[in-house]
């Protein structure tokens, strides 16, 4: 099933869930989510179709700019070299530094750590919240899973 990840996050029973998923998944109605879940994007720069299929977008919880474009020139060099797209940017991920940096993006953006306390603070309310962008994590890593802990491990400090 297309859902990623589903709800496991949820810290006490007045919390909501809290998802992930990709874009395509949510377009195909193939994405198992919380009933009622915002759509959540976490996109730096979405295509203009992007915000037909979320009901909003945090583009500071996407990666940044000089990250993302380190990772394609990489992934796009090891394609070239023969690797499939699924292998060049998993392995363009960890040349880069992806999740280091980008845990770095979280910790150290006051933007990024004031829209982390908004969502986690709609948790906290009972909503549930689907965190949706571009890759699907049963093939390509990708940040939402990053970001998904992240807003685990500040429910979990407030519970």
């Amino acid at each position: 099933m297309a859902s990623e990840s589903r709800g496991s996050d949820a810290h006490s029973e007045s919390e909501g869930e809290l998802a992930d998923t990709y874009v395509a998944a949510v377009q195909h109605d193939l994405a198992d989510l919380p009933d009622g879940a915002a759509l959540v994007g976490v996109v730096r720069r979405p295509a203009p179709w992007f915000h037909a299929a979320v009901d909003e977008n945090y583009p500071e919880l996407g990666p940044p700019a000089d990250l993302l474009e380190s990772m394609r020139e990489i992934e796009d060099d090891m394609k070239m070299q023969g690797l499939c797209e699924k292998g060049a940017h998993n392995a363009a991920w960890d040349q880069v530094g992806f999740d280091e940096a980008y845990r770095d993006h979280l910790e150290t953006s006051a933007d990024a750590q004031a829209a982390i306390e908004d969502l986690a603070e709609r948790l906290e309310s009972g909503e549930s919240i689907a965190l949706v962008c571009f890759e699907n994590t049963e093939k390509k890593r990708c940040h939402r899973t990053i970001l998904r802990e992240r807003l685990a491990e500040r429910l979990e400090a407030e519970g």
